[in-house]
């Protein structure tokens, strides 16, 4: 078989196989026909080929990773009439160096805002939707076709959240059509050619559990098991992390008078013991992710990792919100951002670093609930920190804003305008 037909046998194989091809043919060229035969000619078609090979594989390279990069990320929640607009949130994100963000829906004016920004983004689909999506993968073709297709690949779109705390919701008509409708995006995807670049993913509340402590203790509600079991099966077949929302300022909130509040924000305390394990807790953060990986691992999903797709802590309240202050706010942030740079796992899992996207980038004016639910944001509505926990807030950085990283440089528009000016010059040698 000629260099040619290997290198399109193997674009089409994968590009595990495509290095270790390079390899071998550039030992073999070296030693066969350098110095004698080589013309300059040759030469110049075989690093063409190279080039054709770089700029078709990469791309499936950068794609096949999962949908977080590092372990820290933001929700990027817009329920909102005075929050920046989505250009100024992507120059907000690049100065804080902020690589992942969650949406709750696919707003055409922020995936359009985002491209070329190298933030990855898991865009929501609503629960309002799920019915719908449930009937027929067709329903999911035209979902994808619409609200994420044409943003691709400009916009780096890594994840589609199928609903949200469906399983600890108390709509069980919601449960019961959260499944078909995860398998229909994912199999519209598949048809798209789209399942190695976006992963789809639900993330659910600690509703799901019945009981989360110790952490050992961990474990599924009987009554959602049944519908919890199919989809983490599914889960699991098609290499989707379970999502968790994961929030200690709640617990703490709900029973202030037992639990310790330097517990919850990851400052000293005496921790707590779990005797099964006789592993040790210094902070509840960690405490929440093992109980469910304790749970999960009870029905039989041990190896399944866990992403925390929200967690924060707000910084006012209502009377009754315990623990809802400006002090404890910034406590609980900046001691998980900490934690997350760090990227050690828990006690139970200490080789599988934590991933956390924190709730929210900015205070939404117009969330309904208690005060608090307004109240979570990292910015205020100005774009300004709502307290130092080592970002600047907005500002017109012409450099934060331009900044290209080397990972980029190799994911955008640049690398392929260099693949193919090189491949233009090197074919005129031909003439």
């Amino acid at each position: 078989m000629g260099f040619l037909s290997q290198v399109l046998e193997l674009l089409n194989t994968g590009s595990h196989r495509i290095s270790s091809f390079l390899q071998v043919e550039c030992y073999s060229l070296h030693n066969l026909v350098f110095p004698s035969s080589l013309t300059m000619k040759d030469f110049s078609s075989f690093f063409l080929w190279l080039l054709l090979i770089f700029f078709f594989a990469t791309p499936n390279v950068i794609l096949t990773a999962h949908a977080f990069t590092g372990t820290y990320g933001v929700c990027y929640g817009r329920i909102a009439d005075n929050i920046p607009a989505p250009s100024s949130v992507v120059t907000l994100l690049r100065a804080a160096k902020i690589k992942n963000i969650r949406i709750y829906d696919a707003d055409q004016s922020v995936l359009t805002a985002f491209k070329n920004s190298g933030i990855e983004i898991v865009v929501g689909l609503g629960n309002e939707y799920l019915k719908d999506i449930s009937v027929g993968e067709d329903r999911a073709m035209n979902w994808i076709k619409e609200n994420v297709q044409p943003y691709l690949p400009g916009t780096s779109i890594r994840g589609i959240a199928v609903g949200n705390e469906i399983l600890g919701s108390t709509d069980p008509e919601l449960w019961e059509v959260l499944l078909p409708a995860a398998e229909n995006v994912y199999n519209a995807l598949h048809r798209l050619g789209l399942t190695n670049s976006i992963q789809v993913q639900t993330a659910h509340s600690e509703a799901v559990f019945a009981t989360s402590y110790p952490p050992s203790a961990g474990a599924f509600k009987e009554d959602v098991l049944q519908y919890m079991k199919p989809l983490l099966q599914f889960f699991s077949r098609i290499g989707s992390p379970f999502y968790i929302n994961a929030y200690p300022f709640l617990a703490y909130k709900s029973d202030p008078e037992h639990i310790d509040v330097n517990y919850a924000l990851f400052q000293s305390n005496q921790g707590i013991h779990d005797d099964k394990t006789n592993l040790h807790y210094d902070n509840m953060f960690e405490a929440q992710v093992d109980a469910a990986y304790a749970a999960l691992e009870k029905v039989g999903f041990p190896k399944m990792e866990i992403i925390v797709s929200e967690t924060g802590w707000a910084s006012k309240g209502d009377a009754d919100e315990a623990g809802a202050t400006m002090k404890n706010a910034k406590a609980y942030n900046s001691n998980l951002r900490k934690k997350l740079a760090k990227k050690k796992g828990t006690p139970y899992r200490p080789k599988i670093a934590v991933k956390a996207y924190v709730f929210a980038l900015f205070n939404e004016n117009l969330k309904p609930g208690p005060t608090s639910e307004r109240n979570f944001g990292l910015f205020k509505a100005d774009g300004s920190i709502s307290y130092d926990i080592g970002f600047t807030g907005l500002v017109s950085s012409k450099a934060a804003s331009t900044r290209i990283s080397f990972k980029e440089f190799f994911s955008s528009s640049y690398m392929l305008a260099l693949t193919t000016g090189a491949a233009v010059l090197l074919l005129n040698s031909f003439s």
